[in-house]
């Protein structure tokens, strides 16, 4: 009962964030701009936006190796387009995290290392989108028209990114681990030492792998430059006017702010972080709604493949089973 609640609630949420957002701008221009969009523009942004899942697969598949787990990459394709699909369903990205990480838990029989493998892949993740978005701000703070009222913003994508980077850090070392490992010395949290315990122990198999956190922080860094590219083509769709610095300092904030579970698949947060983020330099709140509305359908799309495989994945369970044969370690 109280999941059905939540999930109301979070609808709740959607359409009133939806209703607000369109009393503030004028639905027939919005209209107007979406039947007039460029179909070769979307189908190319479609096809970048592909790219940049299969990406994340990768960067998924280097971070399991630091950890010595071997899985095939198709496996975490599945997983990676699982995990978008019900991103239209749950709270965005997050529920998207526990779908990937309760099918690789079964894959590999390894339900922590799977947790703390999609933990980290989502940090790493976060920390390459923050410091793209330093780096943006800087520049359009020195470089661009009334750049310095954007002050605030550079304050908070660095303060973001020390946040989640110094978490990072705290959860990499040994000693630190250790200090909040006290903590479970109390009665009331006794109970959840052995988890803490496994959790700490897979977390410090990436201690010193710096060269796949390196590599997994570049390919996020190549995921959001093609997330980047998606957004500018959905501008250019619909008669442009987004310089491309807008977008890389706004994409990876709009991002972040939607790991906020209050809504149901990030629908009524992205419409409304759009116009926002986007009206600080002065984009018009209509194109910026009009952009949102345009990647918030290819975020559906390109979950459709992922609603086919966990159908074909519930269809195998059903199944009498097979042993499964593991990558091999090179």
């Amino acid at each position: 009962m109280r999941d059905k609640l939540n999930v109301l609630a979070k609808a709740v949420i959607s359409l009133v964030l939806v209703i607000w957002v369109f009393s503030r701008v004028d639905v027939a221009e919005v209209r107007q701009m979406l039947a007039s969009a460029n179909m070769w523009y979307l189908v190319l942004a479609l096809g970048l936006y592909f790219g940049a899942i299969a990406l994340n697969a990768v960067k998924w598949r280097v971070l399991l190796r630091a950890q010595g787990i071997y899985v095939p990459l198709r496996a975490l394709l599945r997983y990676t387009f699982v995990g978008v699909f019900f991103n239209n369903f749950l709270p965005a990205n997050v529920g998207g995290d526990v779908m990937r990480g309760y099918g690789l838990s079964r894959y590999t029989e390894r339900l922590t290392d799977a947790a703390v493998s999609v933990i980290v892949d989502r940090v790493v993740g976060l920390i390459a989108y923050m410091s793209a978005a330093v780096v943006a701000a800087i520049i359009v703070v020195n470089t661009v028209e009334n750049g310095r009222d954007m002050r605030t913003v550079e304050y908070a994508a660095f303060l973001a990114f020390f946040l989640i980077a110094g978490g990072f850090g705290v959860l990499l070392s040994r000693r630190l681990r250790a200090l909040v490992g006290r903590a479970f010395q109390w009665r009331w949290l006794a109970p959840l030492a052995p988890i803490y315990g496994r959790m700490s122990d897979a977390f410090g198999a990436y201690r010193f792998r710096y060269k796949a956190l390196s590599v997994a922080f570049l390919i996020a860094l190549g995921g959001l430059m093609l997330t980047n590219l998606v957004n500018w083509l959905l501008a250019e769709s619909i008669g442009g006017g987004i310089p491309f610095l807008y977008i890389c300092l706004f994409n990876p904030l709009i991002a972040l702010v939607l790991l906020v579970p209050i809504s149901i698949g990030g629908i009524g947060v992205n419409q409304n972080a759009y116009p926002f983020f986007f009206g600080l330099l002065g984009v018009p709140h209509g194109l910026a709604l009009a952009v949102s509305l345009l990647m918030q359908a290819l975020i559906i799309i390109s979950g459709l493949p992922g609603g086919i495989l966990w159908w074909q994945l519930r269809s195998i369970e059903r199944a009498p089973a097979a042993p499964v044969i593991p990558e091999q370690a090179p």
